[in-house]
This record gives structure tokens, C-alpha cells and sequence, in this order.
């Protein structure tokens, strides 16, 4: 016999009433509980407990998690849940920082990282109640009464264990490499997390700026030096901030470069760049007097920009293997042309200016070419002490950088260009590429397995095998596991 089901439902008194049978029939324990041990599937969750409520994107991601274990235990497996918290990492830490009033590393020095970390220790399950409550609301049958925590000493202890192996296997080393870094957090970023902060639409300047070269030195015929008027190589950049730590200048070795003659306050001078970028870098007012290919270009040297020992710096260079030495002796390298293989032409001036402190390409090309190291900014994001912008923040030295080439004749053009940007994914500020010595454990040596490995799996759907998840595989690097910070680094 069926029972009158009326047309007006309470949903939340449906809720209730479910929940309410669940507990009372210990439907979850009994799931585990009463299948046979024989067949057993492990599976472990960990919410994040920082920073307020969990949201829809939190309360979705749980349901997908849930459903393979619910359908292994529909299928008959014992299906032990264990739950865990995440309590450590930088969100804990900004919520501390936020109540405290404190806005740095070094404010959190001064107010003592030992009291720091008690109160990040405390704060981490403000919102277990509210994650147990949404927890039982979506079924999200997981066992929280046997939870693990990341702060406790024997998940920190297997930790070091799991590190350790990685280190008898060889697969963790420190490098010095250029890293995202966000210099109000004062750390590295790993990929993932930058991924989770790029903004669309960033406004930043675009400039043309004037390397001029050296007269007295063997050069190609076609740039004319002896002539008497100044010749100068054209580069493009959306960083001004980073012209001070300028050591080279790259050009794409089988590109055609022009040498264009154009007036300007200063009377006649040559500019050198790209041929298939001259109208949109140049414009029309120019007269092309001749015309070379990029290889022709390399080793010839050029004014710096700004010299670091003006500021009463010492510069560094790259010595054998790569590692970074005092720059002194006959030995020291020169500003100078080198070629490389990203330069680009279909924006700026297929003149790249490489500055070997800051991005990656630039790093790894002062390598291979063992150029000077300049670093003029530090991990605040602060230009050096001693310099004309001495403590201002980078983005804010931006226009003083370029009023000063203004004033010196070595500005071509200067605009804006909208872009997509990285900015600190927890903090809004704006990421720099940044060198400095980092760990790193060595994923690339099991590239070939995982993409393997990948090859047997059955996916759904198809195109993610080769797609997202396979270009992820492809494109893997070294996994950057340095972090500077106080709570749980």
C-alpha cells in the first residue's frame, strides 16, 4: 500500500529527517565496517581549514572526491574514509598577519615568529565546526573523529621520512634559478599557485629603449661605425624596473636586422632592430641603409644602461659550471649581443634585453653565455640602496627609471600596453621573476614513466589523456619545494 505523498515538500524537514536516520542507524560505520576486509580501498581527504567558510567551489569539489569511493563501496569494497586537516601554509598565516595588524616578514620578526606560530597553531580549527556541519549535509561520508593533522609530530616525522628517500634516491639538490616570487609574502610560488593569480587586462608601460654601441670595436660593415654617427640597438620591454640589471642584449641569429637612419632632437643616429618589426617599433620616417642577419650581430658590444659600482654594488658573473662569482679581474664580462632561440618577432624589436637576475630565459641564458649578474632589487621588491630610486617599489620606479633615459637621450618611445600579468594569488601584489637558491626535487626524472604510465590509463573524458593533463606531463619541471616563510615551511 502506498502512503499519500503530498504536493508540498519540505525540503529542509526531508534534510532532517535523512541526517537523523543516518546517525541513529550508524549508517556510515556500518558501510566500512561490515564488508569484508579482503577487499579493501584506502581512500584519505584533507580540507583546507583557512580563511572562513568553505564555498560552492569547496562544497563541489568534495562531492566529485566522494563519488569514486561511494561507487568502490556500492561495489562491495571496503571502503575505509579517512579524514584530515591542512593546517599549516601562508592562508593560516595571512589570517594571523590580518588580525595582528602586521603587513611583512619583518613585522612579524619584530612581533616574534615563536607567539607568530602559537597563534597560527591556534587559529588553524577556528572552522572545523563549519566544515563537520557541510560535511553531514552533503554525505560526504568520511571518518572526522580519526582525523590526521598535518601539524602533529608524526605526520611530520613521515614528512621527513618521504623527504629523505627522495634524497637517497637523489632527486632533491638546491639550484640557484629564477623562481616567481611574491616579495610582500617574501616567497617563492610554486606553478600551481601562479596559475591561480594571472590577471587579464594588466596595465604596464611599453617601452623602446637605446643601447648605444661602442664605436671603437670590429663590427660588420653595414653599421657604419666609423662615420661618426651614434649607432644605437632598439629593445622593447613592458619592465623598466628591471634596465638596471640589463648585462646583454639577444637577437634571433637567422632574422634579418635593419640599420634605419632617423632624425631626432639630438640630430641623425642608427637604429638596429628586426626588419620585420621596423614599421610598427620605428615607423615610417626612417631611411634603411642597410640591412644584416642576426648573427652578424653577436659579440659586438654596447654601452651600459647603469653601472652597479655607481651605487657602491658589486656585480657578479657566471664562472664555470654556472655557479655565480665576484666579477673582477680581466675576466669580467662585457654588456655584448648573444644569440638565442626565443627571441621573438612578432612584438618589440627582435632585440631582447636580458637581464639574468630576473627571468627564467634570462637566467639560463647567462649561463650558457657566462655574463655578468646584476642584481639591483631585493626580495622586498625594493631597488638597491645607493641607487637614484634607492627603496622604492619596483612598479613604482618604474616612470623614474624612464624620466632618467628620457633625460639621457636612450628613450624611443614610451606607452602602455595591456597585458595578462601573475599577481600573488593570496595577497594581490604583483609577482616577480626573481633568482635566488631554491630546493628542488628532481620530477623530471620520471618524466618518461608518468607520460607512460599515462598512455595506459582509459580516460574520460579522451581528450584530457593528451590534452591538459598530458601537456601538463610533457611540460613538467623540477618541482620548486622552497618556502619562506614561518608556519609549517
Amino acid at each position: 500500500m502506498f502512503q499519500p505523498v503530498s504536493s508540498k515538500v519540505s525540503f529542509p524537514e526531508l534534510e532532517r529527517r535523512i541526517l537523523d536516520f543516518w546517525r541513529e542507524h550508524d549508517v556510515f560505520r556500518r558501510s566500512v565496517e561490515e564488508r569484508p576486509e579482503s577487499r579493501t580501498y584506502v581512500f584519505y581527504e584533507g580540507p583546507p581549514t583557512a580563511n572562513g567558510r568553505p564555498g560552492l567551489h569547496h562544497v563541489l569539489a568534495r562531492v566529485f572526491k566522494d563519488l569514486f569511493p561511494r561507487y568502490k563501496t556500492m561495489r562491495g569494497y571496503r571502503v575505509p574514509r579517512k579524514g584530515g586537516w591542512d593546517t599549516h601554509g601562508l592562508p593560516v598565516e595571512l589570517e594571523v598577519e590580518q588580525e595582528l595588524g602586521l603587513r611583512s616578514k619583518p613585522e612579524i620578526e619584530q612581533f616574534g615568529v615563536e607567539e607568530f606560530n602559537r597563534r597560527c597553531r591556534e587559529s588553524v580549527f577556528r572552522y572545523v565546526r563549519d566544515w563537520e556541519a557541510m560535511t553531514e549535509r552533503i554525505a560526504f561520508w568520511i571518518d572526522m573523529e580519526d582525523a590526521y593533522v598535518t601539524y602533529a609530530n608524526e605526520y611530520i616525522e613521515t614528512c621527513w621520512w618521504i623527504l629523505k628517500r627522495l634524497w637517497d634516491a637523489g632527486l632533491v639538490y638546491q639550484d640557484y634559478r629564477s623562481t616567481p616570487h611574491c616579495p610582500r609574502c617574501g616567497t617563492s610560488l610554486s606553478s600551481h599557485e601562479v596559475a591561480q593569480g594571472y590577471r587579464e587586462d594588466t596595465v604596464d608601460p611599453s617601452v623602446y629603449v637605446q643601447f648605444r654601441v661602442l664605436p671603437d670595436q670590429p663590427a660588420p660593415a653595414e653599421l657604419r661605425l666609423a662615420d661618426g654617427v651614434p649607432t644605437f640597438f632598439l629593445a622593447w620591454t613592458t619592465t623598466p624596473w628591471t634596465l638596471p640589471g640589463n648585462t646583454a642584449l639577444a637577437v634571433d641569429p637567422g632574422a634579418v636586422y635593419a640599420v634605419a637612419e632617423v632624425e631626432s632632437e639630438a640630430g641623425a643616429r642608427r637604429l638596429v632592430l628586426a626588419e620585420a618589426l621596423l614599421d610598427a617599433a620605428v615607423g615610417e620616417h626612417r631611411r634603411v641603409v642597410s640591412r644584416l642577419p642576426g648573427r652578424a650581430l653577436a659579440g659586438l658590444r654596447y654601452e651600459p644602461l647603469y653601472e652597479p659600482r655607481d651605487w657602491g654594488e658589486r656585480a657578479l658573473m657566471f664562472g664555470p659550471e654556472g655557479r655565480l662569482v665576484p666579477a673582477q679581474g680581466p675576466e669580467v664580462p662585457v654588456r655584448r649581443v648573444v644569440t638565442a632561440d626565443f627571441v621573438s618577432l612578432e612584438d618589440g624589436t627582435g632585440m631582447v634585453h636580458i637581464a639574468p637576475a630576473f627571468g627564467a630565459e634570462d637566467f639560463e641564458l647567462g649561463k650558457a653565455e657566462r655574463l655578468l649578474y646584476v642584481q639591483p632589487v631585493d626580495l622586498r621588491g625594493a631597488m638597491a640602496p645607493g641607487s637614484p630610486w634607492a627603496g622604492a617599489f619596483v612598479k613604482d620606479a618604474d616612470p623614474r627609471i624612464l624620466d632618467d633615459l628620457q633625460a639621457r637621450g636612450l628613450l624611443w618611445r614610451r606607452a602602455t600596453v595591456t597585458h595578462t600579468y601573475p599577481f600573488c594569488w593570496r595577497c594581490d601584489t604583483p609577482l616577480l621573476y626573481y633568482a635566488k637558491p631554491s630546493w628542488y626535487i628532481r620530477t623530471t626524472a620520471v618524466k618518461e614513466s608518468l607520460l607512460e604510465g599515462n598512455g595506459r590509463i582509459h580516460w574520460y573524458p579522451e581528450h584530457i589523456q593528451w590534452g591538459r593533463y598530458g601537456d601538463w606531463l610533457q611540460s613538467n619541471v623540477d618541482w620548486a619545494i622552497s618556502r619562506e616563510r614561518y608556519w609549517g615551511t
